[in-house]
């Protein structure tokens, strides 16, 4: 499959840059289409593809996925076999604040990348979905089988909005799509607004880091490395019809407890700053892994205290210069 080419949007973010760098070592023809959102610093995603484009197998794109213009010539022009739909606008928290750009970007944006699969012959298309669709799901661990109609924010009612568009364009259509639900992924490159990679800096900078609630709330943190495989073993596959599979750890840690490994992995301790409970938080997330090891082959490799040693590594390497 080698010689075949993927297009991925949001290709110049945490998870698809690192998707991307398989996929060039590998030898695919990689497109990727990013839109440098404000969210961040285009400077971090710039790093992120440095390397990517001096590859003869890669091409960039700066556009949105929400200009229908830009999708249909982009499409046309590079008439990809796999496309995988990463771009999104991402965070519960900010998108309490911010729904209606959530819109737009999870559910129009995802709605063009279809269409434009749909009418240029991609093969199949594999979507970046999320833990956040389970919501206040209240049985854990999280199975594919289970009701997602209780979300919990904006951003996890856009993520099932757009599974609801994937299995729709399928069923009409007939385009093979795999839905991809991620549990709290993290690792070298992590947006920098994320609780693993936020925490770190302030711990090393001395600054208190913020806890909501009690630290009782639990999350199954996940490498991106064990993300990148289940996305290749995803591509790999060969569809009819829509699925949809989980990609966590199968290990909810508690946050006071992912502080406590912070401190051991970064050998320095942390000072928290108490606040309460925030609007749009779940108590727990927890993948149910059955399907996608039955199926798909996934298992993932990287636990936790490994995964945080390597971050370190990174972030001093990245962000400290040590």
């Amino acid at each position: 499959m080698s010689n075949c080419h993927i297009l991925v949007t949001g290709g110049a973010g945490f998870i698809g840059s690192h998707l991307v760098d398989s996929l060039l070592d590998d030898h695919y023809r990689v497109t990727v289409i990013d839109n440098f959102d404000s969210y961040y610093s285009k400077q971090i995603k710039m790093r992120n593809i440095q390397a990517h484009l001096r590859r003869s197998n890669y091409r960039f794109y700066e556009s949105d996925i929400c200009n229908e213009n830009d999708m249909n010539e982009i499409f046309k022009t590079e008439k990809p076999d796999i496309v995988v739909h990463l771009a999104a606008k991402a965070g519960v928290r900010p998108s309490v604040d911010n729904p209606l750009s959530y819109m737009t970007a999870n559910v129009t944006g995802t709605a063009n990348i279809l269409n434009c699969s749909r009418k240029n012959g991609v093969r199949r298309v594999i979507f970046g979905s999320s833990s956040s669709v389970y919501g206040l799901n209240s049985k854990v661990p999280f199975s594919e089988r289970d009701p997602i109609l209780s979300p919990a924010s904006p951003y996890g009612a856009t993520k099932i909005a757009g599974e609801a568009l994937c299995h729709s364009y399928s069923n009409c259509y007939g385009l093979p799509i795999v839905a991809l639900r991620f549990f709290t992924v993290y690792g070298p490159r992590q947006r920098p607004d994320l609780a693993i990679h936020k925490f770190s800096r302030h711990i090393l900078q001395g600054i208190p880091i913020p806890l909501y609630g009690n630290g009782e709330t639990s999350r199954d943190y996940t490498f991106v490395s064990d993300i990148v495989t289940g996305i290749r073993l995803a591509i790999e596959h060969e569809w009819q019809g829509y699925d949809v599979f989980n990609l966590g750890n199968d290990k909810p840690v508690k946050l006071i407890d992912l502080v406590r490994s912070l401190e051991r992995a970064l050998n320095k301790k942390a000072t928290i700053e108490w606040h309460e409970d925030q609007i749009g938080d779940v108590p727990i997330t927890w993948a149910d892994l059955s399907k996608s090891e039955k199926i798909l082959g996934y298992r993932p490799k990287i636990g936790l205290e490994k995964g945080l040693e390597l971050f370190a590594e990174w972030i001093r390497k990245y962000e400290f210069n040590e």
